[in-house]
This record gives structure tokens, C-alpha cells and sequence, in this order.
């Protein structure tokens, strides 16, 4: 006979205690689990549409920071005031950082992670408000911040044109950013299922 016809039996032992009457059922039982309702399924979708563009918003946020870098040169004496302050850097971590909690919720929703993401987006929030300030006293400061400086009159508008370009597209990622941080941390409350507590 062939080897792969022949069947080997398998005998299980188990011990005494196993084998009583009262471990052996005849009643197969289930429970489906299911901790997310539809509702909760589309909240927690919307929240990684958001942490999506947080992190998009960071990474531009970095890359803007990343130009100002290049913005010493003659005769150029220091750095605008939104660099020296270090916000195009930290606030593009806190949004990076609260982006990534919100994406976490879709694979894994649990209260330790939903409360996460919501002091993230709170701490993205702060970030965010005080990257306006700065913004804002970055405008004061550094209004004649180029043009000061420079005795070529041809020079001076076009690099004074990017970096006013630079400085509201900074502004536009931060109040877009607020208001995102906020609304995720008001809509994260309510992936539970019972709201803020």
C-alpha cells in the first residue's frame, strides 16, 4: 500500500478532571463582539481623513522651516524671528504626532488611544495658537526685515515677495491646523460612544 493512503489514528489523553461530566457540553454557544457601531465606523474614518492632513500639514510646515535656512546669506545679518523661535520645527511634530494618533484609532480603537489622541490634538492645538502669535509677531518684526538690508532694490522684491509667501502659507497651516485639532479632539470624544466626559 501506499504511504499517503495510510491514515495513523490520533489518541488524545486527557486527565481525570477533564473528562467529568461537567466539561463535557453538548451546547455550542458564540458571541459576537463588535465594539464600533456604524456611527462610531464613520467618526473614526473621518478622524483619519484628518490625521491624514495633519501629518501633510507638518511635513509642509518642516519644509517651510527647512527654506528659512537658507534665508542667511549676504547681506542678509540674522534669521527672521518665526525661525529663531524654532515653530516651522516643534509645531511640525505636534501635528505630525496628533496626526499619527488619529490614524492609530482605525486600527485600533481603545480608551488608552482615544485618550491619547485627544491630549495630542489638544497639545496640537496649543501648538497651534501659539504658532499664530508668533506668526503674527513675526510680521511686526520682520516687515522690513529684507528690504532693510539690501542695496539692490531688484533683489529685495522678489525675495521679500517669498518670504511674505512663506510667512501666510505658515499662517494659513496653522489656523487650518487649529481648527483640525480642535474638531478632532471634540469628534474623538465621541468614538466612545458616551461623549466627553
Amino acid at each position: 500500500m501506499d504511504s499517503k493512503n495510510v491514515h495513523s489514528p490520533l489518541f488524545l489523553v486527557f486527565p481525570p478532571e477533564v473528562t467529568t461530566q461537567e466539561y463535557q457540553t453538548t451546547e455550542l454557544t458564540a458571541t459576537a463582539y463588535n465594539p464600533q457601531n456604524r456611527v462610531q465606523k464613520i467618526i473614526i474614518r473621518k478622524l483619519e481623513i484628518l490625521g491624514t492632513t495633519q501629518i501633510l500639514f507638518g511635513i509642509m510646515n518642516f519644509s517651510f522651516g527647512v527654506i528659512f535656512l537658507f534665508t542667511l546669506v549676504n547681506p542678509y545679518p540674522r534669521f527672521p524671528f518665526i525661525f529663531i523661535s524654532g515653530y516651522p520645527f516643534w509645531g511640525s511634530v505636534l501635528f505630525i504626532n496628533s496626526g499619527a494618533f488619529l490614524i492609530a484609532l482605525k486600527r485600533k480603537t481603545t480608551d488608552t488611544l482615544i485618550k491619547m489622541s485627544r491630549a495630542m490634538n489638544l497639545l496640537s492645538a496649543l501648538g497651534a495658537a501659539a504658532g499664530i502669535i508668533l506668526l503674527i509677531f513675526g510680521f511686526l518684526l520682520d516687515g522690513e526685515f529684507i528690504c532693510g538690508y539690501s542695496p539692490d532694490g531688484m533683489q529685495c522684491g522678489v525675495i521679500t515677495i517669498l518670504f511674505i509667501g512663506i510667512l501666510v502659507m505658515l499662517m494659513i497651516f496653522s489656523i487650518v491646523e487649529l481648527f483640525i485639532s480642535l474638531f478632532s479632539s471634540v469628534l474623538g470624544c465621541y468614538t466612545e460612544g458616551r461623549g466627553c466626559c
